[in-house]
Formats: structure tokens, C-alpha cells, sequence
């Protein structure tokens, strides 16, 4: 009991959103080549890599001339069209291999994601695969090449080998068969026949059932079985075979017997939040579709030289300009970037950033505006029959916070806030009767010079005025800290009962962790009585 003491685990069965999986086998005959080859499990497992590895293998005796999975692939292209296929192999050798028998023996525009390609390299061949139009069909990638990639806008993977082990397994078919994948996942697997590849794949969906469902079991069984499985690949009775086969299927059968008794379904439900998963997935597809965040980006591109232009449906390459204010601009890339609002988008193009209001761009770009003088000042003319010519607004904006160690995290009851004050020409607070957003449609704009000119001759009649301003938003601010106070005591005493309730069944929780809980509310109202007020910035409007 208690916080940190109880683990909560949902299984894949519990959420919804994954795709099924369909299974397609196609036996191939072995050719006489591999056949020859020595016997050895990298050479039966993956005979390609040993046949091309061979002294005497020339250039014109290529494994892909005479492998029939390679002709089997090109049919299997052709007859998907432009249908978008992820081919994953176990070797970069083989990866590069395929793309040029794809390239000699079809035409087919292929792409190449292997280990040995740096990050930009891997990215540009991700997006010359996720490109609709004018991409590539086939992704083909090597098992490490892989790792970490997601390409769900494609359904169809091609096996062309298989790994030594279930877990690889199930990673590979992770590329595509993911929350968010619209399609059911077709797995295509072909093998050579009386071969240890047609064993290996008997293990997998007979014994491990590991195609058409995850197998949470699987690297249990390869420990237990293991030792009999890989020579029984290489060589051996059809009997013992089936033998083998059939205990690690009663096996697998009775560890997902215990693993689901073992579930505590009231956790489960638990951890689901009893609705507020689903309320919270609505706020942020109803944030998604909002336009004010591709607004105020846009404006903040404009304001620090950074150039937009269109790539694709949604998205924009983001490239800085001559013109670019500040260097430090956190565009991520100095030759630039491609970014996009959709998250459908985001999610199956991984070439793409997805700005949110959270990402380090925005974040950054904000703490860039707001740390430097761009837009404190600013002198505007407002147009409205209700003022008389001349007469002088000043709106001036604070921001109540409170500088405090990360540690106490009192931004959770006061978090920095932005407090307006707008005064006329008596002193008197108009803020709670003009909007911010009202009194912007009603200005204009004043050329620089003629404002350095109006805030020189003024600077005598403004400055008491701001510092009136101050005394205005001073309630305001205090206010909010009592709030803030009041909150955080609330919270303390509660959690201060909770572990003294759990402390008297539960001897692990230490008297120190009451003392330092103490110690942390003390602190965290001392630097609640110390947070201030800070002039961010100031608007001159002069009616006209």
C-alpha cells in the first residue's frame, strides 16, 4: 500500500486501438546453391549472407539471381502496386543486396534503411518512403536500421527472413502494428522449404503463436527451450520435431493461463481513470483542431526572419532567413526543418516534427520574446468616437510569479500569470471593461520615428502613471498568493494524514518522510510570501 508500493499494469488485451494481423506463408524451394552451402546455423537461418560471403562467389553469382524469395518479392510488389511495403531483413548486407536486385531485376522505386546510414540519411530514406506521390513502395530494413522507427501509414511487411528470437520478432511487426494503425497488419513470410527457415517459422506460429498475436511468453519459452530448438533446426527427427513443437505449445498455453489469472482486473480499471482518459484524448483533439497556435506561430516566424514555405498538405519547411533576428531561435536544424499541426500526420511520418503548444520550438521561441525586449514597448493609435483626440491610454501587462527550487513545484498553485491593468488620463483601471482583444481591433499603427518623438515629449506624464499602475495590480497579485497558500497548506495536510493513516499498517513508511514533508510545506509558503510582481510590458494608445 501507498504511494510508489502497488504496480499497475495493463495488458494489450485491456486497450483498445491495435490493429488484428492477418497471416500469409509462402513455402519456397530451397535452390541447389544453399543447398551446398556448409552446414551451420547463420548459413541455414540466413543462407544468403553465407553464400555471398564465399571466396570464390563473383559478382555475376549474386544470391539474388537464383533466390527464389527475391522473385517471389517482385511478384508480390507488382501485384500491390503502389501499395506502400515494408520489407525487414536481418542483415544490412541483405538490405542493400535487395535493393539492387529490385532496382536490376524490376524497376521498382525501393529505398534502404540499414545501421549503416547516419540519422539524416535514414531520415531522408523514411520520407522518400512515406511520400504518396512521388515516393518509393518498398522500405527495405535491416534488423538494428529499425529499431525505434514506426511506419504505421503502411500495412503490409514482408518478412523476408527471420530473427533468432521471438522478442525480434514482435519488434519488427511493432513497425506497423501500433495504436493508430487504420488497416489490419498483412504479414507476408516467405521461407525456403525442408530448410531451417520452415522449421523456424513452424516454431513461431505453432508453438509460440507469435504472428497473429503478441507473445508476452516468448522469451521465457527460448530460455527453456532453446537449447533443444537449435539443433533441432539444423537437423533432426520429424518426431522428436513435433514433440518439441507440441510441449512448447502446452507451455506457452499454461504461462498465458497464469499470466491472466495473475492480472488484478479492479487495477486495471483503475489505472484507466474511470473516464478521464477519454475526456482528456477529446480536450486535446478539440486543442488539434484549433487555429491559434498556426496563428501565433506564423507571427512569430515573421518577427525573428524565419522563412515558411509549403511542402505537402499540412505541413511547412521551415528554413532561417538572411534576415533571421537571433541566431539562437531554437529551430532545431540550421538547413531547416519540416513541421506540421496534424497529428495523424505526425504519427506516420517521423521525417516531420508535430508542434504543439509544448514542443521545445514553441517553448523556445516564447522564452525568446519574453526574455528580450521584442514587443515590451509599443506605442499605437486607437480610433474611437468615445475618446477625445490626445487623450493618452496606458495598458501595462505584469506577470505574478514566484522563483522557487524545481523541487517544490509550486507551479503547480502559482503558476506565472499575466495581470493587464489599462489606465486613463485620472488613474482610473478600464482593464475590467475594455478587453484585451477589443482594444486591439480598434488600433493602429504609428511609424517608429513619430513614436520616439510622442514617448520623449511625454516620458514626465507617463512615468508617475506606471508607477500608479503597479499599486493598481498589487491586489490582484496578492490575492492570487493567498490562493496559492491556501491550496498548497490544503494539499500538505492531506497527504500528511494519508501517511500517518498508511504508517500505522505499514511499517516502511518512515517517520523522516513525514518530517521532510513537513519541512517542504514550510518552504514552499515562505517562497509563496516572497513571489513579486514584474513589469513585462508597456502600450502607449493615443486616440486619434
Amino acid at each position: 500500500h501507498g504511494t510508489g508500493r502497488v504496480l499497475f499494469r495493463n495488458t494489450r488485451a485491456a486497450v483498445q486501438g491495435f490493429p488484428e494481423r492477418k497471416l500469409h506463408q509462402y513455402p519456397l524451394p530451397c535452390p541447389v546453391e544453399y543447398l551446398e552451402l556448409p552446414v551451420g546455423e547463420h548459413a541455414d537461418l540466413y543462407p544468403e549472407v553465407s553464400f555471398q560471403s564465399q571466396s570464390d562467389a563473383s559478382q555475376e553469382e549474386r544470391w539474388w539471381r537464383f533466390d527464389p524469395r527475391v522473385e517471389w518479392l517482385i511478384d508480390t510488389l507488382k501485384m500491390l502496386k503502389r501499395v506502400k511495403v515494408l520489407v525487414i531483413c536481418a542483415h544490412a548486407e541483405t538490405a542493400m543486396d535487395l535493393e539492387d536486385a529490385l532496382r536490376v531485376r524490376s524497376g521498382i522505386p525501393a529505398t534502404v534503411f540499414h545501421e549503416g546510414m547516419n540519422i539524416l540519411e535514414r531520415d531522408r530514406a523514411a520520407a522518400y518512403f512515406a511520400d504518396e506521390e512521388f515516393g518509393a513502395q518498398v522500405l527495405i530494413c535491416s534488423e538494428i536500421g529499425s529499431e525505434g522507427r514506426n511506419f504505421q501509414f503502411s500495412h503490409h511487411l514482408v518478412l523476408f527472413d527471420l530473427p533468432s528470437h521471438p522478442d525480434l520478432l514482435e519488434q519488427r511487426i511493432g513497425r506497423l502494428d501500433r495504436i493508430g494503425q487504420k488497416h489490419t497488419i498483412e504479414l507476408h513470410v516467405p521461407f525456403l522449404e525442408t530448410s531451417p527457415q520452415a522449421r523456424l517459422f513452424q516454431w513461431y506460429h505453432e508453438a509460440l503463436n507469435a504472428f497473429l498475436n503478441t507473445c508476452p511468453t516468448g522469451n521465457a519459452l527460448q530460455h527453456q527451450f532453446g537449447p533443444r530448438l537449435l539443433p533441432l533446426l539444423e537437423s533432426g527427427d520429424d518426431d522428436e520435431w513435433q514433440s518439441l513443437i507440441d510441449e512448447a505449445r502446452s507451455e506457452r498455453e499454461r504461462l498465458e493461463s497464469e499470466l491472466h489469472t495473475g492480472r488484478d482486473r479492479l487495477l486495471e480499471l483503475n489505472s484507466g481513470g474511470a473516464g478521464e482518459g477519454e475526456a482528456l484524448v477529446e480536450d486535446i483533439l478539440e486543442q488539434d483542431d484549433q487555429f491559434s497556435l498556426p496563428i501565433y506561430m506564423e507571427t512569430l516566424f515573421d518577427a525573428f526572419g524565419i522563412d515558411s514555405e509549403d511542402h505537402s498538405e499540412n505541413a511547412l519547411i521551415l528554413k532561417p532567413s538572411e534576415k533571421m533576428l537571433d541566431a539562437s531561435f531554437p529551430l532545431g536544424d540550421d538547413e531547416g526543418v519540416t513541421i506540421t499541426y496534424d497529428r495523424n500526420q505526425a504519427l506516420s511520418r517521423e521525417d516531420m516534427q508535430f508542434i504543439t503548444w509544448e514542443h521545445p520550438m514553441v517553448q523556445g521561441g516564447m522564452d525568446l520574446v519574453l526574455s528580450g525586449s521584442m514587443g515590451n514597448t509599443a506605442v499605437a493609435l486607437i480610433k474611437n468616437k468615445a475618446l477625445k483626440p490626445g487623450t493618452v491610454l496606458l495598458e501595462l501587462i505584469y506577470v505574478s510569479e514566484v522563483v522557487a527550487p524545481r523541487s517544490l513545484q509550486l507551479g503547480r498553485y502559482l503558476p506565472p500569470a499575466a495581470l493587464r491593468c489599462l489606465l486613463d488620463a485620472n488613474g482610473n483601471d478600464l482593464s475590467s471593461r475594455v478587453s484585451f482583444n477589443t482594444l486591439n481591433d480598434q488600433l493602429e499603427s504609428v511609424p517608429r520615428a513619430s513614436a520616439n518623438k510622442f514617448i520623449q515629449a511625454q516620458r514626465d506624464q507617463l512615468t508617475p502613471r506606471i508607477n500608479a499602475g503597479e499599486e493598481k495590480i498589487t491586489p490582484k497579485h496578492a490575492e492570487r498568493v493567498a490562493e496559492a497558500q491556501r491550496r498548497l497548506a490544503a494539499d500538505t495536510e492531506e497527504e500528511l494524514a494519508r501517511l500517518t493513516a498508511l504508517q500505522a499498517v505499514n511499517p516502511t513508511v518512515r517517520d523522516s518522510e513525514l518530517v521532510a514533508l513537513r519541512a517542504q510545506r514550510e518552504q514552499g509558503l515562505a517562497m509563496l510570501e516572497k513571489a513579486a510582481l514584474r513589469l513585462e510590458a508597456i502600450r502607449v494608445l493615443v486616440a486619434g
